[in-house]
């Protein structure tokens, strides 16, 4: 049977500041908001590097996760990913322009 290899957190205080402001974002009463700035900006809800980028998890994000070492940035776009899919579905359908893949 497949079993997925845990992946250690190499640099924690940085990931865990990442973390962190993934959690405030994806919090029940920020969700929608974050997701109508991605709207605005005209970004896809899944390109985090150009989210990253544009300001949208707060300045300091795009330094610390462009300080991680690769195997945090990856463990960081997997946790990402894996909140976009828990927000509620009827957000997902407000906002599927952004949820969408073309």
């Amino acid at each position: 049977m497949f079993e997925q290899v845990q992946i250690e957190v190499q640099d924690s205080e940085r990931f865990e500041r990442i973390q962190e402001r993934l959690k405030v974002a994806f919090s029940s009463a920020e969700v929608e908001v974050y997701l109508n700035r991605v709207r605005r900006s005209g970004l896809k809800v899944r390109d985090f590097e150009a989210i990253l980028k544009r300001g949208l998890l707060g300045k300091a994000a795009e330094t610390d996760y462009a300080a991680l070492p690769v195997s945090d940035q990856a463990l960081t776009r997997e946790s990402y990913l894996a909140r976009l899919e828990k927000v509620e579905f009827k957000l997902r359908q407000r906002y599927a322009k952004i949820y969408a893949y073309y």
